[in-house]
């Protein structure tokens, strides 16, 4: 009641002078001479400045009598030690080393095709046939040749073993056998060429060719591209901060996006030599692949990990803010009354790793004075503290609080 009193008073005290100062400056304005005008805007200040502090010392008795505080409204969050696991981020492709063209040894026309697309195949499985232009006929009657010197050439070695005959004729039956067989077998080499197996056990992921192409061996005379898709892995490039903690070994979580599949995996070799250009080595990294549907240059991403505390410190990025100088820092809740008011005190921290949207700290910084010089403080973060969440972008170091949790 003394409150609306005070106020009640103070207005009328305002309507009156207001009515008053009315009527004087007309009067003022119309018959009053310029030092009288003058005299009356001394004392409608003086009376406005007696007004202004009255005012400021009746909303200063509101404050302190007001029972109902507006405070910052805010939540809080508990520190707790947990198990944190950060994981390196990569992406990487599928691939493997038995991804080959199949091309021909030998120039001709391509007779016959014995396989289609996507047939499986095991080494050494006929393909496709070659006309070997000829290489059948010649054989044959080089073969006879060959049959005729090596008659003759047993007859002279019977001969020569009895001391019958001369040294000269054995030794020309025995030069002429031995030509016609290396010629036989060269030409069938030859002749073998003629025929395309495949390189290893696998897929036949292409036929490039169709009978009756006239064929070459080099480029542009691809017959088939055979895949083994049993001997996958994963080719990535690994920063160069990381080599000491990306090992051989070491387990992969890989993910495929487009399969959306996620398997375990290995690193089953770690690169030797740095990129200079861009400061990186490479992995490979071993994929099960019994279904099949892992192909080469499927896109893969990889999380390795390579830091682990069993007993972190975890708080929300979105709470961490940051000072001119750089500084992370939090604020802790001190002072805790009726477990809902409390004080927000700004504290500077030390920060780890993040994975996700979280963070680990590490430690408390403060500044102390030992015989005038300024001394940083560090301190391990621990579990119990009270650390401000929603609200923490709108208080100030010191202020007061509302929990509302």
């Amino acid at each position: 009641m003394k409150k609306i009193y005070t106020l009640l008073t103070v207005s009328l005290i305002l309507l009156s002078c207001g009515k008053k100062e009315a009527v004087s400056v007309e009067e003022l304005v119309s018959e009053g001479t310029i030092k009288e005008l003058r005299t009356r805007k001394t004392e409608i200040t003086t009376n406005l400045e007696a007004i202004n502090i009255d005012l400021k010392a009746v909303n200063d008795a509101i404050s302190r009598l007001d029972t109902v505080k507006k405070l910052p409204l805010i939540t809080t969050i508990v520190t707790k030690e947990e198990v944190f696991n950060h994981y390196l981020e990569l992406q990487g492709n599928v691939k493997t080393k038995q991804n080959v063209l199949v091309y021909p040894e030998m120039p001709g026309i391509l007779r016959r095709v014995y396989v289609k697309e996507g047939q499986r195949v095991v080494k050494g499985q006929l393909l496709a046939t070659i006309d070997d232009g000829g290489l059948s006929q010649q054989i044959a009657q080089l073969k006879i040749q060959e049959q005729l010197a090596k008659t003759t050439y047993e007859r002279q070695k019977r001969l020569w073993d009895q001391k019958i005959g001369s040294e000269i004729q054995f030794l020309q039956a025995k030069a002429s056998y031995e030509a016609q067989t290396n010629t036989v077998k060269q030409l069938r080499r030859q002749q073998g060429k003629s025929v395309v197996r495949a390189p290893f056990s696998g897929v036949i992921d292409d036929v490039m060719k169709e009978p009756g192409t006239v064929l070459a061996p080099g480029q542009g005379s691809e017959i088939f591209r055979v895949v083994n898709l049993n001997n996958m892995y994963i080719e990535a490039e690994v920063p160069e901060s990381y080599i000491k903690n990306v090992t051989k070994g070491k387990k992969v979580e890989v993910f495929f996006p487009v399969l959306g599949k996620t398997v375990e995996a290995k690193i089953r070799q770690v690169g030797n030599f740095i990129n200079p250009s861009n400061r990186a080595f490479k992995i490979e990294i071993y994929v099960p692949n019994k279904s099949g549907d892992i192909k080469p240059n499927l896109t893969a991403r990889l999380k390795i990990n390579d830091y682990t505390s069993e007993k972190a410190i975890l708080i929300p990025q979105s709470i961490v803010s940051e000072n001119a100088e750089g500084e992370q820092y939090v604020y802790l809740i001190g002072d805790k009354k009726e477990n809902k008011y409390a004080t927000a005190n700004k504290t500077i921290i030390e920060t780890g790793k993040t994975q996700g949207d979280v963070i680990e700290v590490l430690n408390t910084k403060t500044i102390a004075k030992n015989n005038g010089v300024s001394e940083v403080l560090l301190k391990p973060m621990s579990a119990g503290f009270e650390v401000v969440s929603e609200g923490a972008r709108s208080v100030n170091d010191g202020q007061k609080v509302e929990i509302k949790n």
